[in-house]
C-alpha cells in the first residue's frame, strides 16, 4: 500500500519538474498516429462493433435503470476523496468540503453510495482527477495514445489515474471489484455515446474527430468549463478580414 503511494507521489513529482511556463496547450502531439490509428480501427471495428456496443445496449436494456444507477453512484462515491485532496490541490476548498460531505453523508445514509442523498440536500458532485490538477500546473499532456481495448489516453492522464488509484478507498479494492467497476462504468460510457454515433459516422476523418473531442474534453475539464482561446496572429487576423471583405 505505502509504495503504491510512494510511486505514484514520486511519478507525480517528476511530471510537475517538466512542467511548461504555464501557456495553455493548443493541441495535442501525435507522433506515434500511425500505430494510433491501426489501434483505433482495431478498437472501434473490431472491438466496439463486436463486443462493447452489443453488450452495452443488452446492459441498457435488461438492468433495470435505479439498478444502473445505483452502481454508477457507488462507483462515483468512491471517488469522492481523491477529488478532495486533487480540489485542495486546486486551492477549491468550497468544493473540496463538498466531495468530503457527500462522500461521509452518501456512504453512511446512501447505503455505501448506492444512493446519492447527497444530491438531495444541495451537494452536488465537484469530482476532480489528479490529471486535471497536473494540468492547471502547467504540466503538459504528453503524446497522444490510442490503448488497444481502452482507447484514447495521454501519459499524464495515466499518471494521473495512478496516484487516484492510490488512495482510500480505491487503493483498497480487490481486483475484481476494480474490474467489475471499470467495466460498470464502460458500459455507461458507451451508452452515452451512442447519440453522437452518427457524427463519428459521417465525420471526414473519424480519427481526428475523436482526437480533437478528448482533447477539448480534457481542456474543458482542466479549465472547469472555460478553456483559454487561442491567440490570433494579428496577421492572420487582417488576412482573414481582407478575404471577408473580397467576399462581399
Amino acid at each position: 500500500m505505502f509504495l503504491k503511494q510512494f510511486w505514484a507521489i514520486i511519478l507525480a513529482g517528476l511530471l510537475s519538474a517538466c512542467a511548461t511556463t504555464g501557456e495553455p496547450q493548443t493541441e495535442l502531439s501525435d507522433p506515434l498516429e500511425s500505430v494510433n490509428r491501426s489501434v483505433w480501427d482495431f478498437n472501434y471495428e473490431v472491438l466496439d462493433k463486436n463486443i462493447l456496443r452489443p453488450t452495452a445496449m443488452a446492459y441498457q436494456k435488461y438492468m433495470p435503470k435505479p439498478v444502473r444507477s445505483g452502481l454508477m453512484n457507488m462507483s462515483s462515491n468512491l471517488e469522492e476523496p481523491s477529488s478532495m485532496i486533487n480540489n485542495l490541490l486546486q486551492a477549491k476548498p468550497k468544493e473540496a468540503a463538498s466531495s468530503a460531505g457527500r462522500f461521509l453523508l452518501n456512504s453512511t445514509v446512501g447505503l455505501l453510495g448506492l444512493v446519492d442523498v447527497a444530491q438531495h440536500i444541495g451537494l452536488k458532485p465537484k469530482q476532480e482527477e489528479f490529471d486535471e490538477v497536473l494540468g492547471k500546473w502547467g504540466v503538459d499532456s504528453g503524446p497522444y495514445l490510442m490503448v488497444p481495448a481502452y482507447g484514447p489516453t495521454v501519459p499524464r492522464e495515466v499518471a494521473g489515474d495512478i496516484v487516484d488509484s492510490a488512495y482510500f478507498p480505491l487503493d483498497a479494492l480487490t481486483f475484481w471489484v476494480s474490474a467489475f467497476r471499470f467495466g460498470i462504468e464502460a458500459l455507461e460510457s458507451r451508452i452515452q455515446l451512442v447519440p453522437q454515433e452518427q457524427m463519428l459516422e459521417d465525420s471526414f476523418d473519424q480519427y481526428i474527430f475523436v482526437k480533437e473531442a478528448y482533447f477539448q474534453n480534457t481542456q474543458f475539464k482542466v479549465y472547469d468549463g472555460n478553456p483559454p482561446q487561442p491567440e490570433i496572429d494579428e496577421n492572420e487576423e487582417e488576412d482573414f478580414e481582407a478575404f471577408l471583405n473580397e467576399l462581399e
